[in-house]
Parts: C-alpha cells; structure tokens; sequence
C-alpha cells in the first residue's frame, strides 16, 4: 500500500497537537483527517476510510480506550496506534494488550520512530487483508480451515462461518457426532480478531458433574476436598479469546443456570471466592442433541438456549453431502501419509464407490479411522478393497485375502510359532516396513525388534 493510497486519522483533544501531527502525516504522503476525541472520530469514520487511527488516550466525551473498544466491534477494524503521555505508560500497555492496538508512543512523538511504525502498522493490515482473502478463496476450492467440501450444504456453511466469525456473538454449532463441530469452532477462532488468542475446548460430557464447575470456573485453595491450591478455570484460561463448550446439551442443570450468569454478566467468581473476576470470552457451544426437544423435557434450560443460539450452524452429516468425499478422503490420506510416512496416492474406483454408497453412521470421524487403517496396510499405491475392514459395507474382502499368505496353524504349535508366523506375513505385505509393520500388528517397534531378535531375524 503506497502512502499516496492509505488514510491515517489522528485523534487527540489538543488542537495544535493534532494540527501539527496531521501535517507531518500529509507531508509523507498520507491522506489524513482528524478529530477531538473518540466520539468524532467515529462520526469521521462513517465517511473516512482510515486504514490506520492515530488517537491519544486522555480525552473528553470518549477517550482513547472507549474509542478502540468501538473500533474492535467493526469485522475489518483499522490498525490503530496509541499516543501517551509521561505517566500513561502502563495504561497504553494494558490497551496494546487487551484492545489489539498495533503500537504505542510516547509524547513528544519523534517523527523518525512515528514514520516506521505508521509503515510497519499499513503492512500488517495488509497482511491481515491477504490472510483474508486466501481464507475466502480456500473456501471456494472447498477448504476452511481443517473443514472440507465442496458441496453447495458446505460452501453455505463456509459463507455464514466467514459472516459471523468477526463479531462477538455466541454461535451453537449442532450436528451428528463426527460431522466436525470442534473443526468448525476452530475455523471460526481462526477468522475472527481474536485468532492470535487461546482457543480452549472443553467437553461437557467428559467430566463429572462434582467437577464441571471447577472446570469451568476455577476454584480457590481449599474449596473442596482436594483444592490444595488456587485453579483458573477454562473461562479464564480463554480470556482474550475463544472458548468451546462442546456437547453442551449433557450439562447438568445447576451448572447451566451458572453458565448461564457468567454469560450474561461477562464475568466469574471461581468456587470458593468472594471476587468476581471480569472476562473478556467469545463462546461458541456445540451440541449432536436436539436441544429444543431437551427444553421440552425440561433437561435443558431454554433461557440458555436463547444465550447461546445467537447463531446456529448446523453440519449436516456425510451421508447428506456425498459429493464431498472424493475431496476429504483425499486430503485424509495426505494428511495420514506424512503421519504414518507412507506413499499412498488415492483410493481405486470401486472403493470410492462403496464410499459414496455407505452410510458412515459416524461421519468423518469413521471415514478417517477407516482411511487411517488402509493408509498403514497398504503403503503405497492405491487403497484396494482388500485394505479395508473386515465385512466393511458388507461388499469388501478381508485385507489378508489380497495376500497371497496363509497362516497355517496346527495342532500343537506354541503361541510363540504362531506368533512368529503372523509377524512373518506382515512383513512381506510391507516390504519389510518394520514401523509400519508394528503399527499393523498393534506393538511397539521396540518390541518388534526384540521378537525378531528373539527369532533370530534381526539383521
């Protein structure tokens, strides 16, 4: 971005200040404009488009915090740089921090050190405008984030993803299990202005119900038995940025109502405390339950359900959007070759066939682990009937009968033998892959090494 293309508005209730500020901009090459105080300054922003804001902290009406937390509301916020005086450091500090500011100077402003960082702020926003828009254009090849598809149910989801990914509002996610819930939590964490923040995913189901609200809320030294010291809780470890409730509709109620507060207040007391901590938490909830028929059976509260359903996106599941397997299977498998250092390229026609027609009850979730095992036996090449489970879709063949390998037992032969004999046979499937090898048979490769030191085969 040339100087000539990009506008600064400076901001500062000292008029020979701003004054004198704005020339030096105008000299550089800028486009500027200025304003009193925060209040004008926004008024000035309807029809000014400052691609960086230069404001002071100390000033009437709205000073120069309440101005960027305005500034913060907006998807596409400008750079914004904040001036202090002498005793105002720490104060700038907090504001750099907790309101994304790109920098801060002290006054008097030395001209030499306002030229580079008004420089560094422009290339930033233009890195954050490119990361923008290679975001978008992924999305229109069927790529968001770790999310895949290029079915029109997708690229749907991809657009109110993209729309609502920038504000502060709560989003429930809903879908079966495995269609992706937490991938899309991510992907919003990722599009919003808090990316650079924590992203704390915390699983309702998972934990009882004595210990979900420690969980969540934190509690002080002593609060229960086995509190032998102060715990920040999942809100506070997300502070600044993102946090999940994942399967929220298995909360219990009384947790719900406290949620509930912590929502509405945008702030916390941790168990066993009489300080209530302020937050500063985007939460996103998602659920594989209908919670309407959980609020008809009174398991859910539906004021909280209100709170939380600001924005829903619900996942349909795979079976709906078959279209889009061929393209998450694919960027499955390379994504499973660089984990398990193999070279498969793609799955055979009559695999892709029967992937289109299963029902995957499990979603993605069960097309990986499927992909995960034919990726390990197969190695290289392509992914053949005989790689997949077991009676898998009730049409494919065991992976052992591609081999031309019987394990021929006979009464009498020790485990060991049997043993030895099965070890044998996966590793001529492999080439002689003994980390893959190990993998298959469900073993270290440290003790594979020691079995076949034990038969006398490591060479």
């Amino acid at each position: 971005m040339n100087p000539t293309t990009a506008n600064v508005l400076v901001v500062d209730d000292e008029l020979n200040q701003r004054s004198a500020l704005a020339g030096v901009i105008s000299r550089w090459g800028y486009g500027v404009a200025t304003a009193s105080d925060g209040a004008e300054a926004l008024e000035m922003l309807k029809s000014f488009d400052a691609d960086v804001v230069i404001t002071d902290l100390n000033m009437p009406n709205l000073d120069g915090k309440g101005l960027l937390e305005e500034l913060q509301k907006s998807p596409t916020p400008p750079q914004t740089i904040v001036l202090t005086a002498f005793g105002n450091l720490e104060t700038a500090l907090e504001t750099v921090h907790d309101l994304g500011a790109f920098w801060f100077l002290e006054k008097p402003i030395p001209p030499g050190a306002l030229k580079m960082i008004l420089e560094r702020a422009l290339a930033h926003g233009r890195l954050g405008q490119r990361a923008d828009r290679l975001e978008r254009e992924l999305a229109s090849r069927g790529v968001l984030g770790d999310l895949v598809g290029e079915s029109a149910a997708m690229q749907e989801i991809f657009l109110l993803l993209q729309q609502a990914a920038p504000a502060r509002a709560t989003i429930l996610i809903t879908g079966e299990s495995g269609t992706g819930k937490e991938l899309a939590a991510r992907a919003i964490h990722q599009l919003s202005p808090r990316r650079a923040e924590p992203f704390i995913a915390v699983n309702c189901a998972a934990m009882p119900e004595t210990l979900i609200e420690s969980e969540l809320f934190g509690h002080e030294k002593g609060a229960f038995t086995g509190a032998v010291g102060r715990r920040a809780g999942c809100f506070e470890l997300a502070d600044g940025g993102t946090l999940l409730l994942d399967e929220i509709g298995d909360m219990p109620m009384g947790t719900q109502a406290k949620l509930l507060r912590v929502l509405e207040e945008r702030r916390l007391r941790r168990l066993g405390s009489e300080r209530e901590v302020e937050l500063d938490v985007r939460v996103l909830a998602s659920t594989n339950h209908d919670l309407r028929e959980a609020i008809a059976k009174g398991t859910f509260r539906e004021d909280l359900f209100f709170r939380l359903n600001v924005f829903e996106v619900h996942l349909p599941p795979l079976r709906e959007r078959t279209a889009d397997i061929p393209l998450i299977a694919r960027t499955l498998i390379s994504d499973l070759n660089q984990r398990h250092q193999c070279k498969v390229t793609d799955l055979a026609p009559d695999v892709m066939g029967v992937f289109q027609r299963y029902q995957w009850p499990g979603n993605a979730r069960e097309l990986r682990n499927v992909l995960e095992r034919a990726v390990i036996l197969t190695g290289s090449g392509t992914i053949g009937a005989a790689h997949l489970p077991r009676g898998f879709a009730g049409v494919v063949e065991p992976a052992a009968r591609a081999l031309d390998d019987r394990i021929a037992l006979e009464a009498g032969m020790t485990i060991d033998e049997a043993e030895k004999l099965l070890i044998g046979i996966t590793l001529r499937h492999t080439s002689g892959n003994r980390t893959r090898s190990a993998e298959i048979l469900g073993i270290s490769v440290k003790t594979l090494f020691n079995k076949l030191k034990e038969y006398g085969e490591n060479e």
